[in-house]
């Protein structure tokens, strides 16, 4: 079981697996943006799946009708994270019927934590993609991430 500490930020072993709450601060200014920011500048090895891409836009959307973004920029950043996508800034991990035999497999070995079927998905994507370490602000993930070895960003 891995933990990495923030001391260790600059340090980070690779590659490096995206969730949606990681990505999305990456665009969007949020808690703890900037040193994410920092953190992956540069880097070559980040990991990101398009599961990641609609859970930002369907957050993003909700935010938008709930009147706290604007039509604008939902679209701006839903671009600028495919352009990203597509141009190669990350590397793209795609769900393929065995990273949905996978989540089942966690989602029944993993009794300490009560995955939910999308965090059994980006799981299976890290493990599946040769992932070193999940970068995720989601409890429950963060645990299960750690229950199956990897290392964890930030420590939760």
């Amino acid at each position: 079981m891995t933990t990495v500490s923030n001391a260790s930020v600059r340090d980070l072993p690779g590659p490096l697996y995206f969730d949606a709450s990681a990505l999305v601060k990456l665009y969007l200014p949020e808690p703890h943006s900037g040193s994410l920011n920092r953190l992956v500048l540069g880097r070559r090895d980040t990991l990101v799946s398009d599961l990641a891409v609609t859970e930002i836009v369907s957050s993003l959307c909700r935010s938008r009708r709930e009147g706290a973004l604007s039509a604008a920029i939902v679209i701006r950043i839903r671009r600028q994270i495919l352009t990203h996508l597509e141009s190669g800034v990350y590397t793209r991990v795609d769900l393929a019927p065995a990273v949905h035999r996978e989540a089942d497999r966690l989602l029944t070995a993993i009794d300490q934590v009560a995955l939910r079927a999308a965090d059994a998905l980006h799981l299976a994507l890290a493990l599946g993609s040769g992932a070193a370490t999940m970068l995720t602000f989601d409890r429950r993930l963060a645990a299960a991430a750690r229950a199956s070895g990897l290392g964890v960003y930030p420590e939760l």
